[in-house]
């Protein structure tokens, strides 16, 4: 373990050749201290007191007679492979989609249909549109997007009533919404421009009668 140096190595050599127990098992927590100081990263990690007994003890090379806090770890545990890590679901054509977009279609599959549901299904279509032309930088037609949507959802749910995303319910009210808005915003600027203008046309009344 090199990231210790030769210093910690050396130490725990002379550990082992201590005569008694107590005097290595002394030198044992001296030595844990001093490579938790060499290596403060480690404190962040869950049980780092426990991995730095298990790297003492693999520098020692398995043979240290002293009273640790935890079991030493044996030459076959540590020699096992860690067990083949499961695929995800998304792969091929789908990986780009993302696992949201898969939890968002499971979201959407235990709504009560209705127009969350509606709106939901929507939403992750949409979000599927984004990530298609992001990741294959090319633009890709509604239908396409309905058609993996059936598939990632196993024929759950379908857009293929609608003719598109842009004419859907979702973007219809965000649309709407949006020129609602816009509109009001611009006739409060209005009303605002025509209130500060009318002062300004008073004193300059007044001021006309004052030159008379």
């Amino acid at each position: 373990m090199p990231e210790y140096g030769r210093i910690i190595q050396q130490l725990v050599e002379r550990c082992k050749e201590l005569p008694t127990k107590e005097e290595r098992n002394e030198m044992a927590m001296a030595i844990i201290d001093f490579m938790g100081q060499r290596n403060p990263q480690l404190r962040d990690e869950e049980n780092y007191k426990h991995k730095l007994w298990d790297h003492l003890y693999i520098l020692a090379n398995h043979d240290l007679d002293v009273d640790s806090p935890y079991p030493f770890p044996t030459m076959e545990q540590l020699a096992e492979k860690p067990k083949r890590m499961e695929y995800p679901k998304l792969q091929g054509d789908f990986k780009f989609y993302g696992k949201s977009i898969l939890q968002l279609i499971e979201k959407a599959i235990e709504l009560e249909t209705g127009d969350e549901k509606e709106a939901l299904i929507e939403v992750i279509a949409n979000n599927m549109k984004k990530s298609y032309n992001v990741y294959n930088k090319e633009h890709v037609t509604d239908d396409v997007i309905f058609r993996h949507l059936k598939e990632l959802s196993e024929n759950r749910l379908d857009l293929t009533g609608i003719d598109s995303l842009e004419k859907s319910k979702i973007y219809y009210t965000s649309n709407n919404n949006n020129r609602n808005n816009n509109n009001n915003n611009r006739n409060n600027s209005n009303n605002k421009n025509n209130n500060n203008n009318q002062p300004n046309k008073r004193r300059h009344n007044n001021n006309h009668k004052n030159r008379k």
